[in-house]
């Protein structure tokens, strides 16, 4: 039997209710090949932390970079001493509001849960983008794998294109960290363009003539003394090569051209960068994909924060709003994550410059998707609050870490936030410091 067939057959299982515990699936050496190929995908899936490996899941990360303004986007209150010059609309959620810049997404706040009160310790872009992106502060002893890491590493099923991809990328975009360079994200621009890199310059008889040098010379030399790929005996050059061959000849290159889709769709995204990346995150997804990360940045807005925010609420505004829709309509939100958000908030008081500054003490992140409840809302900030700086968080309900955040975000995607890897030089160190949010997960 195939591996296709298998793969089949155990979904068929899966759906009709049919259980097999793992240690049953284990012991069952003499069961058959279909048996053996789920009792090993079995036992990789607890060395991996995976907590329902047959049922794979995804994730869309909306990474807000620069810091959005929680008062400008999903926390609005106007009218009060810190309410700026923002007004609340309703949503499709009963007794939710949003900030009238966000017209569109307010109409579909029923797919969402939103998070209104994510703390953090870290006030500088940088640390703090890392500490979002991996769930941990930043170690000079240690880098930290990011979400898109964890989770292509905990599900080692693989496609032709790249299973994390950062589409029009910040500065940081998600790495591999200790688990490997190889998890690191790949990156593109706008989807406009072309994927760069991919087509071949030379004819063809002098491709595999080059193909044929690299591999019976140059890789025979290169591998001495180099460091290897563990997982595959071989070293971490023939294993990016191997990839980026398979790359270039395969027909999922065609998920990062947007171009295919009706100007209906591609219009709903709205013209920019970000939407045209938005679009091709849903596609790459559906394309075998496991993790992209799409930027907008423009959120720093520590003069004329009405302004910047505004703006870059207009480009956010269509695009999430039609992510969320096509990924519903294509019966991709099941098993996809959305997660949108940035590296902190903004402060509630306005400054001379009419801006707003740093403000990690209670902010926002929306979360749909992969179990994730529907219409919920967790957390809750002040109109008003004291802004005591010695009791930061006196005026939070429900305060949520980012290390919480990160134990549901993993939850979400069936991967144990317990799990402990044991780092290269032999340091165990879990997925995450925090505890899911239960009130929003099904």
């Amino acid at each position: 039997m195939n591996s296709l067939n298998s793969k089949r057959l155990r979904n068929r299982l899966c759906d009709t209710g049919a259980h097999l515990s793992r240690r049953t699936l284990l012991g069952a050496g003499g069961a058959g090949l279909l048996m053996s190929s789920i009792a090993r995908r079995l036992a990789l899936a607890d060395e991996l932390g995976q907590t329902d490996p047959a049922k794979p899941k995804n994730v869309i990360l909306l990474w807000l970079e620069g810091g959005p303004s929680q008062l400008e986007t999903f926390d609005p209150h106007p009218g009060g001493k810190y309410g700026g010059d923002v007004k609340a609309i309703e949503t499709s959620v009963k007794g939710l509001q949003t900030a009238d810049l966000l017209p569109r997404t307010a109409e579909m706040m029923y797919l969402t849960s939103l998070v209104r009160s994510v703390t953090s310790k870290e006030g500088d872009h940088e640390r703090a983008i890392y500490n979002i992106k991996s769930g941990y502060r930043p170690d000079p002893t240690l880098t930290h794998p990011s979400i898109g890491a964890i989770l292509c590493h905990a599900d080692q099923d693989g496609a032709d294109i790249p299973r994390h991809i950062s589409i029009v990328p910040n500065n940081s975009p998600g790495r591999g960290g200790f688990l490997g360079a190889k998890y690191d994200a790949f990156k593109i621009n706008d989807p406009a363009g072309p994927v760069p890199d991919v087509r071949r310059p030379v004819p063809e008889d002098r491709y595999s003539r080059r193909i044929d040098d690299l591999y019976s010379v140059v890789e025979k030399e290169f591998r001495r003394g180099r460091l290897q790929d563990l997982e595959q005996n071989r070293t971490l050059h023939l294993t990016a090569t191997d990839s980026a061959l398979t790359m270039m000849s395969s027909d999922q290159l065609d998920a990062f051209d947007v171009s295919g889709e009706s100007q209906e769709v591609l219009e709903s995204f709205g013209d920019s960068a970000f939407g045209r990346g938005c679009l091709a995150a849903a596609r790459l997804i559906g394309a075998g994909a496991r993790c992209v990360e799409v930027t907008l940045g423009g959120w720093d807005s520590h003069i004329t924060n009405h302004t910047l925010q505004s703006s870059a609420c207009e480009t956010l505004d269509p695009a999430l709003a039609s992510l969320l829709k096509i990924l519903e309509q294509r019966d991709l939100l099941d098993s996809t994550l959305l997660v949108c958000g940035g590296e902190f908030g903004r402060t509630p008081t306005i400054n001379p410059a009419e801006g707003r500054d740093h403000w990690p003490h209670g902010f926002s992140t929306l979360l749909a998707g992969c179990g994730i409840r529907r219409g919920a809302v967790h957390g809750q900030t002040a109109a008003e609050p004291k802004l005591d700086p010695d009791k930061p968080l006196q005026d939070l309900v429900d305060p949520v870490t980012v290390a919480d955040l990160h134990a549901t975000i993993l939850t979400a995607l069936g991967i144990d936030h317990d799990h402990e890897y044991q780092t290269p030089i032999g340091r165990p160190i879990k997925r995450s410091e925090g505890t899911p949010i239960e009130q929003i997960m099904t």
